[in-house]
């Protein structure tokens, strides 16, 4: 999500200045904006990769450490011969 803030400011790379003697032009290069979208676009597909590479890599390790724990666990109130952690 931040590098959808970024966007702006990368995209204000394709403005190109000239300035002349009595005159400055401002324009905006639509060929190296479209290029910085799809390098933006390439790099958050990348990173989103990796990431679920990891999370997969790590998934893994805690399933061979852990391997596979049976709990039982009986939770049940007898109101009448205990009366629990009364102070």
């Amino acid at each position: 999500m931040r590098i959808l803030l970024a966007v702006p400011l990368l995209l204000l790379g394709a403005c190109q200045v000239s300035k002349d003697d009595n005159s400055t032009t401002l324009s905006f290069n639509e060929d190296l904006a479209e290029n910085t979208a799809e390098d933006i676009g390439n790099a958050a597909e990348n990173l989103g990769g990796a990431i679920a590479n990891e999370a997969d890599e790590t998934a893994d390790k805690v399933k061979n450490e852990v391997g596979d724990v049976d709990v039982d666990v009986n939770v049940s109130r007898d109101k009448d011969s205990h009366d629990g952690n009364r102070q």
